[in-house]
């Protein structure tokens, strides 16, 4: 876990991705997809860091996707720092954020409180 690179404005964690190793993350200005990616856009329009910063209840974008968005909610109740506590407790105990290009186990979820509970609990 690169854990300095944080978690994304989109609420991706950055800190466990290997599909791009030269990104520094979003706010480095680095990153490949900042020129389209919506969230990026809006949350710097709005002046906030990170999607979790706005109180609107928001899907556009990436937050569409339910990891994304999980992990914005997640960041919403208990905070980033917890949310990077557990995920590095659940890397370390097996949960693979990418296991075939994008999709890993944060992905196999269909109702966002399940992904909460998981992110929380690390078991299905």
């Amino acid at each position: 876990m690169k854990r300095e690179l944080g978690i994304a404005r989109c609420g991706l964690a950055c800190c466990l991705c290997s599909e791009n190793t030269n990104c520094h993350g979003c706010n480095s200005g680095e990153c490949p997809d900042k020129d389209w990616c919506e969230n990026r856009k809006c949350s710097i329009e709005k002046c906030y860091g990170h999607c979790y910063d706005c109180m609107e209840d928001c899907r556009k974008g990436l937050l569409s996707k339910i990891k994304p968005y999980g992990f914005t909610l997640f960041v919403k109740r208990y905070g980033e720092q917890m949310l990077l506590e557990c995920l590095e407790r659940n890397e370390k105990n097996g949960i693979i954020y990418h296991r075939e290009g994008i999709i890993g186990d944060y992905d196999e979820f269909d109702d966002v409180e399940k992904l909460i509970m998981f992110i929380k609990d690390g078991k299905r």
